[in-house]
């Protein structure tokens, strides 16, 4: 009879738990996922309700992404983005992966000396203007490869490749060896198909550093229009919205331009920004998830 009591009051406390368990992570969602719908609501709104919307459009309009969607050379600013990131994503992947697998092998000439190296370049900067002053050097300025080649290495990514390594079976590469595998064979054939969960979340942390990047392109590409990158050209969008905001105030501008906010505008850009990123994230955050935790169990 005691024994039905205890399996009762721990099957309550269980549903209890549980309950609670449920409720606190759908308002942890809703927290995370307010803030976007926010953004995508304003964006929808008229203008001159834009702000006072706050779980569905007031007044819906799609002006706001029409102006975006024909803003001059935003096509070829998206190919520019799609580009960069997809050829920068690819190049740091493999070589971040090549540095961290080579780290892991003690017979690599200066192996230590190299490692605390690139380790130390996570705490020191040159600055701006010492970097603008060596990618000039490098006659990367007004290239396209300014975007890329600058990206391909990075301590922190070799740093989470180079542990997530370190904890696969070394009975796998000493079979392969043994077989007469060299260590470009091992590598493509063996380490990296056993390393997808941390190759996609260098992936994603790559690409979304690739498509959100736009200083660089204010800096290193400033007089060739033709690469100019899609987040540039929203932000110079941006930019001018708040200028002709003003102009508004002042009456200075034609009446039509009062379909034009720099808070709807602000919303809009947020949303083509931020879209591609989610639409990509889903596929990869299995793997993301596995390898992000791997990668930091050890130091």
């Amino acid at each position: 009879m005691a024994k039905n009591k205890n399996h009762i009051r721990d099957s309550k406390s269980r549903i209890l738990f549980s309950a609670f368990n449920y409720l606190f992570f759908l308002l942890l969602i809703l927290f995370c996922a307010y803030p976007l719908w926010y953004v995508f609501v304003q964006s929808l709104s008229g203008a001159h309700v834009a702000g006072k919307g706050v779980l569905i459009p007031n007044e819906f309009t799609l002006t706001n992404y029409v102006q975006v969607m024909e803003l001059r050379g935003i096509f070829h600013a998206f190919l520019v983005s799609v580009a960069r990131t997809v050829i920068g994503t690819a190049g740091t992947v493999i070589c971040c992966m090549l540095l961290g697998y080579l780290f892991t092998k003690e017979q690599m000439p200066f192996r230590k000396l190299l490692y605390r190296m690139v380790t130390i370049t996570m705490y020191v900067s040159g600055g701006l203007i010492p970097t603008f002053l060596v990618i000039k050097a490098y006659h990367l300025t007004n290239t396209f490869w300014v975007y890329v080649l600058p990206s391909l290495v990075s301590a922190y990514y070799i740093i989470l490749i180079k542990t997530y390594v370190e904890q696969l079976p070394a009975s796998v590469e000493e079979s392969a060896m043994l077989d007469g595998a060299g260590v470009v064979t091992i590598f493509l054939r063996i380490i990296l198909p056993m390393s997808m969960p941390i190759v996609a979340t260098i992936a994603v942390y790559a690409s979304v550093a690739q498509w959100n990047a736009w200083f660089d392109n204010h800096i290193y590409t400033f007089t060739r229009e033709n690469l100019t990158t899609l987040q540039y050209t929203l932000y110079q969008y941006l930019n001018e919205a708040e200028r002709i905001a003003k102009q508004l105030e002042e009456g200075n501008v034609d009446e039509r331009l009062l379909t034009l906010t720099p808070q709807g505008v602000r919303m809009t850009v947020t949303m083509v920004t931020v879209l591609p990123v989610i639409m990509i994230y889903p596929f990869l955050q299995r793997f993301f998830i596995k390898g992000i935790m791997i990668g930091a169990v050890k130091g």
